[in-house]
């Protein structure tokens, strides 16, 4: 596990904690000064708690996108509970004979709040603070499911492997974190009650050390490019994207003076979504034909005109909707398929998607939530309804769980993609789509043309470089590549180098 990622994770935790501390601390002290607007606030905190967390972040990334800046917001609204009620009960808590002491000699309510409460409050203040930021490690998990990075990507694969190993380094790596900032904060905070004097200035203090901190890991959450000479991409959610971007990262620079960033992970519509955008901040992703017609621009194969080609239909349309470009196709088909444990397919003499439709209602159908949205014409409703399927049941799960699932025998029947080598671990029998049900899913590069204008005057040849790998990759290498890489945990560098080595062109 790359330290990498510890960074980013902390660099959300603490650019998140600065933000509700700055926050929080002003809706309490307002909570506690103006009861007629006391209800409302704690009740809109409140609501926010109530909100699961996955659910607040991808109601943020509807206005601002997938990334850093919308995971830091949502972490930042996840935490203010906890900092607003202990500011709100800490100056409710302080000795009203002081207080009245302090009217008394004449100090203004300003003067007052500062000079007096806030300072007798900041046990209950600070540990407040406390709360939320140790929550915050935890919540800053699911910043790997919006292009946020940190070490939610490690447990997210780890789950989808099924590496109890990579599972155990994240989970401890965050558990020291938390326990580490826990110590230091518990500390601070009794050298604090231990010395009266000066309160005031601690508490500012402690704020300014947060913000210290920010800065410290500010360069792994604020990576600036040169976008004259740079190609940015998006590292993926599965390992067939990942080694494919990690493979442009290693062709382009050994080719052209360009600089290639792989940034955060990202599944496919969000990134997609970052190249399409306002301001888009992306250059190119591996995509799939299939993909781009059905799901980006939510056509269904019927709509491709007579004599034209799935691929080279989508590209044009691609490319007049929204300024992208297919390059050549990269070999594999990585097209939907649908799966059966070995056994169950030789007790039943199961070989095609048709050989299903008697047994159906004794079988439940279980795949990721994707493959249930209306998100494009090949999911679950549409294929059902063509080959006259009706399942027992239909369980969506996280992608990540779903090879899990089907081996601890929580549903018979799900999807796959033809050239992940999870299949063969997983002992799952392929079935043939006998009606075609599913288009074909051409792997290539998905490139803005615009990005090929930028870097024209640095790296004039980058989209032949780009295209070298075209019709060198076939399923079985994809199949092999991956298994390397979520079976035998094999390192996606390696793994997509010795992949151009052997090709010759590396």
């Amino acid at each position: 596990m790359s330290w990498s990622f510890v960074w980013e994770h902390l660099f959300l935790v603490f650019a998140a904690g600065v933000l509700s501390i700055l926050l929080g601390l002003p809706l309490g002290i307002a909570a506690y000064l103006l009861p007629s607007l006391r209800k409302v606030i704690l009740r809109i905190v409140d609501l926010l708690q109530t909100i699961p967390a996955l659910a607040l972040l991808g109601i943020i990334m509807v206005f601002c996108g997938a990334g850093k800046v919308t995971v830091i917001i949502g972490i930042t609204l996840y935490s203010l509970l906890p900092i607003v009620r202990n500011t709100l009960v800490g100056l409710q808590e302080v000795d009203p004979g002081i207080k009245e002491a302090a009217r008394g000699m004449g100090m203004t309510q300003a003067y007052r709040l500062m000079a007096v409460e806030l300072p007798l409050a900041f046990p209950t203040i600070f540990t407040g603070v406390r709360i939320a930021l140790v929550n915050a490690i935890g919540t800053a998990v699911f910043a790997a499911f919006v292009g946020g990075g940190g070490i939610g990507g490690i447990l997210t694969r780890g789950i989808r492997i099924q590496d109890t190993g990579l599972i155990y380094k994240g989970t401890l790596v965050l558990m020291v974190i938390a326990l580490l900032l826990d110590w230091g904060m518990g500390t601070f905070e009794n050298f604090v009650q231990r010395t009266k004097r000066g309160v005031g200035k601690k508490l500012w203090g402690s704020i300014a050390v947060m913000a210290l901190l920010l800065c410290l890991v500010l360069p792994f959450g604020l990576r600036g490019d040169d976008t004259s000479r740079t190609l940015v991409l998006y590292d993926g959610d599965y390992s067939e994207t990942q080694v494919m971007h990690h493979m442009v990262k290693h062709l382009v620079e050994a080719h052209t003076d360009l600089d290639v960033v792989i940034k955060d992970q990202m599944t496919q519509v969000n990134n997609f979504k970052t190249m399409t955008g306002d301001k888009p901040s992306c250059d190119l992703m591996l995509s799939y034909d299939g993909t781009v017609l059905t799901t980006f621009l939510h056509q269904d194969p019927e709509d491709v005109p007579a004599g034209m080609s799935l691929y080279d239909y989508a590209n044009s349309e691609v490319g007049r909707e929204h300024g992208l470009k297919q390059l050549e196709k990269l070999g594999f088909d990585n097209t939907y398929a649908v799966a059966v444990p070995e056994n169950l397919a030789r007790e039943k003499h199961l070989e095609t998607v048709s050989d299903l439709i008697p047994l159906a209602p004794e079988l439940a159908f279980g795949a990721e939530h994707d493959f249930f949205t209306q998100e494009g014409s090949m999911k679950y409703g549409p294929f059902t309804e063509f080959y006259g399927l009706h399942f027992k049941d239909s369980i969506p799960v996280d992608v990540s769980l779903k090879y899990a699932a089907i081996e601890n025998g929580s549903y018979q029947v799900t999807e796959v993609f033809a050239t992940d080598g999870l299949n063969r671990k997983a002992k799952l029998k392929v079935l043939k789509d006998d009606r075609k049900f599913f288009p074909d899913y051409n792997g290539c590069f998905l490139v803005r043309k615009d990005a090929l204008e930028r870097l024209e005057p640095v790296a004039p040849d980058l989209e032949k470089v780009l295209n070298s790998l075209s019709g060198k990759i076939s399923n079985d290498d994809m199949v092999g590549m991956t298994y390397r890489i979520d079976v035998e945990g094999q390192d996606i560098d390696t793994v997509a180098k010795d992949f151009l080595r052997k090709k010759g062109l590396l």
